[in-house]
């Protein structure tokens, strides 16, 4: 199993991604890395490493250019073609990797792989999986969460296949539940957009369970929480506030006085155990789901782990074959996207018509002044 990994790619780049890569191909069965970047800047850092050129399971390839942090998606596509994240999904296009990861610019990696790798057969666009913990130790996946700020019904009902297959085939859940996220769980909430994929997904073969509230994103109500990339981006940056808010009163808490250290002591264990499920690092990464390939995308403050864990998650991906299953989903439920073509209503009567009709005179009758 071939992983291209942008090695240019994140806050801390290039260090703890070629830590990261080390670590893998020594602790994961069958993988083997390819590191995409600078070659005179990755190369001193596999030699620490005590790795040789000529490592079976660990390989360079060079890319010219970097895309940074905070440049516009537009700028990877048709300024920097020669970047380690073009340069990566293109080794995917070609069949020379079997998958993609970054922790570099969220928007260049989901615009390059969109146009460089395409979308997957009846598939539209591609969504960003975001596996959430929740409170039975499990994970609920939150797609889109910010690829795409603006759907049509038909998109969060491709949503739900992916995410469906993701959680079934990744994840490990028998039969996923696919909820709506919206305002109400009655069927009548939430915009138009929302009521129509309701009645695209209940006509599905999914296993539909209706409108989720937020309230219940954390709660394992659905295993799957589809929506449009606007509100999951809003959704999982307020969690991540919130849950870094919350490790900020802890700490002062176990801090602030010496009986909060001897409770810190006491805790210490079951402290470190909560603090790994909520890990972001624990889960490897967000698939780009809907891409025709394997695309994860890992958090910019990524550390050798947590690219180590992401490698990991790409090789489970094609294991799976998880791709193939969102296919075989579709083709099962093929044609439910087909417009309908219905009758279109009589267009309203305009001021003239209506005067028409209250003088009595027919409607093949000439518009004349003496017609009134």
């Amino acid at each position: 199993m071939r992983v291209a990994l942008d090695a240019m790619g994140g806050d801390d780049a290039p260090g703890v991604v070629v830590d990261g890569a080390v670590e893998a191909v020594r602790t994961i069965p069958g993988l083997s890395v390819i590191l995409v970047g600078d070659e005179e800047v990755i190369r001193p850092l596999l030699a620490a490493h005590g790795i040789a050129e000529d490592h079976p399971a660990l390989s360079l390839f060079h890319a010219d250019e970097v895309i940074g942090m905070d440049e516009a998606p537009s700028v990877a596509l048709r300024q920097k073609k020669k970047s380690s994240i073009h340069v990566g999904a293109k080794l995917v296009k070609q069949r020379a990797a079997d998958a993609f990861v970054s922790a570099g610019n969220t928007g260049a990696v989901m615009a390059v792989a969109s146009v460089v790798l395409r979308t997957l057969e009846g598939i539209d666009r591609a969504g960003i999986a975001v596996p959430l913990p929740n409170n039975t130790g499990g994970l609920t996946v939150l797609l889109d969460a910010g690829a795409n700020v603006s759907v049509k019904p038909g998109n969060l009902y491709q949503f739900g296949v992916m995410g469906a297959m993701y959680a079934r085939h990744f994840i490990g859940v028998e039969n996923p539940r696919v909820g709506l996220l919206s305002i109400g769980e009655e069927e009548s909430k939430g915009n138009d957009t929302i009521r129509e994929a309701h009645e695209l997904m209940t006509r599905s073969s999914l296993n539909f369970i209706g409108n989720v509230e937020g309230k219940l994103l954390y709660k394992s109500y659905a295993d799957v929480a589809v929506c449009d990339g606007f509100t999951g981006n809003i959704a999982l940056k307020v969690s991540e506030s919130v849950a870094g808010m919350i490790t900020g009163f802890l700490k002062e808490m176990f801090a602030g006085s010496w009986r909060g250290k001897i409770a810190y002591l006491l805790l210490k264990k079951d402290l470190e155990a909560m603090k790994r499920r909520i890990d972001h690092a624990e889960v490897g990464g967000a698939p780009l789901l809907g891409i025709d390939g394997a695309v994860f995308i890992s958090h910019g403050s990524s550390d050798a782990r947590a690219i180590r864990f992401a490698l990991a998650a790409a090789k489970k991906f094609i294991d799976q074959d998880v791709n193939g299953f969102i296919r075989q989903t579709l083709a099962e439920n093929r044609g439910l996207l087909e417009v309908r073509k219905e009758e279109k209503p009589p267009p309203p009567p305009g001021v003239w018509d209506r005067v028409r009709g209250i003088i009595g005179l027919g409607g093949d009758e000439k518009k004349t002044e003496g017609d009134l």
